[in-house]
């Protein structure tokens, strides 16, 4: 009995304080971030300002006059969701076929596509560098939606197949017979049925493109940079600008950060159920 009462007042008092200690632990560095983008660049890096200082906003002044903010953040917009819309009207068909019409040979597409992101990037960088030169694109929209919508591609597919998967097989079947051709029963049937799941990969595949700094950075100089190619380059030979780099870093997470509060339900119901099954 004194187990079992121990047992009960952990989950009562026990369970909400460790979960509130794992939060603030993983908030800590956001909250430590926007802290210090209120700084200037000299009291970023003095311990005796750590927490209490006299608040700028220079840094977010010197930001929106001098680092052109406003065009990073619209050609991060239209790439994140140019790739996104790009990702789902590929991976639906994709997802549709092996779901409602399986071979042999889908159990090992679904594994090969996994094991692309598995590629480590550097191993083709250089590649895919010489060639988006080669044809004329570097530096330009059109390769940051083609890559961000190829390496999301896989995590799309695999979720929306799993979402797929879970309609029955005869609702599919029943349109067939009412003379819906695939276009139909993709649009008429599947998409009302698994809006849903569609919703919540989609939701996750714009975060993943807006979150992404690799490619963006590697792949961009000006005309197409990204906000990641901003924060990548508030750095000079003397180091780093913490007070304006942690002011970049605010203004480009927050769109995203305001997003996934507003859209938790279907990132938790992403992430939980259509990337674990």
């Amino acid at each position: 009995m004194a187990i079992v009462a121990q047992s009960s007042k952990f989950g009562t008092y026990g369970r909400p304080i460790l979960a509130w200690a794992v939060g603030l632990l993983f908030f800590f560095p956001i909250f430590y971030m926007v802290m210090t983008s209120f700084k200037t660049d000299a009291d970023a890096v003095k311990p005796e300002f750590l927490f209490f200082f006299t608040p700028t906003l220079d840094n977010y002044l010197n930001m929106a006059e001098n680092y052109d903010y406003w065009r990073f953040a619209k050609n991060s917009v239209i790439t994140a969701v140019l790739a996104t819309v790009f990702t789902m009207f590929v991976g639906i068909p994709a997802a549709y076929a092996m779901a409602f019409n399986p071979s042999r040979a889908t159990k090992d597409v679904l594994m090969w596509m996994l094991s692309t992101k598995m590629l480590p990037a550097a191993a083709v960088l250089y590649p895919m560098i010489y060639l988006a030169k080669g044809i004329g694109l570097y530096d330009t929209k059109v390769l940051i939606v083609t890559v961000l919508s190829l390496i999301n591609l896989p995590i799309a597919i695999w979720m929306l197949f799993t979402y797929f998967k879970e309609i029955p097989k005869d609702i599919i079947e029943a349109g067939k017979m009412d003379g819906v051709n695939t276009w139909g029963e993709i649009k008429e049937i599947l998409v009302p049925l698994a809006w849903g799941g569609i919703a919540s990969t989609a939701l996750l595949i714009f975060i993943f493109c807006w979150n992404e700094a690799y490619w963006t950075v590697r792949l961009t100089t000006i005309d197409a940079a990204t906000l990641s190619k901003l924060i990548e380059g508030n750095r000079a030979p003397e180091g780093l600008f913490f007070g304006r780099l942690s002011a970049v870093s605010t203004a480009a997470v927050g769109p995203i950060v305001v997003l996934g509060w507003f859209c938790q339900k279907q990132l938790v119901q992403g992430l939980t159920f259509g990337a674990v099954k």
